[in-house]
């Protein structure tokens, strides 16, 4: 949903840690345009507007927190209705990108900064369904079919 300006609603997703700060590199987006925030909860403060479950692969109870946290990003989508989907990474931002393909809204996956010389798992399964997949580092590119070298975030 446009705002009252008709500038497009981004939503930037990633989850906690140096992705998260990887993501807050983009805040001048959300200021331009208007937008949410969506990462994990945990120990750390984050300046975010929606707080998921942490989860990872490791975890025995992964299945159960995606699920839960699945739900919760179709409430989020169905009252923020964004145009955008701008993620650096992993779990909690899969929900998202599912939508993304299902209400065919935008999708630009950065790869994260930390893997200079080897790809990701998220960025492998979201590479398909990005409209722009981006990498921090020229060395990535040759993981990714889809990508362009972006510089870094940082």
């Amino acid at each position: 949903m446009k705002n009252k300006n008709n500038k497009p609603k981004l939503c930037l997703v990633s989850s906690s840690g140096g992705h998260w700060e990887q993501l807050q590199k983009l805040q001048p987006l959300i200021d331009k345009y208007s937008g949410f925030k969506v990462t994990e909860k945990t120990n750390f403060e984050a300046n975010a507007n929606y707080f998921m479950i942490q989860t990872d692969m490791k975890d025995k109870l992964m299945p159960l927190k995606m699920l839960w946290n699945s739900f919760y990003t179709l409430i989020i989508w169905i009252k923020e209705r964004p145009d955008f989907i701008i993620t650096t990474g992993t779990m909690v931002a899969y929900p998202f990108y599912l939508l993304s393909i299902i209400f065919r809204k935008k999708f630009i996956f950065i790869e994260t900064f930390g893997r200079a010389n080897m790809p990701t798992i998220a960025g492998k399964k979201m590479e398909k369904h990005s409209d722009l997949f981006i990498v921090q580092w020229e060395s990535q590119k040759k993981y990714y079919k889809k990508a362009i070298y972006g510089g870094c975030l940082y």
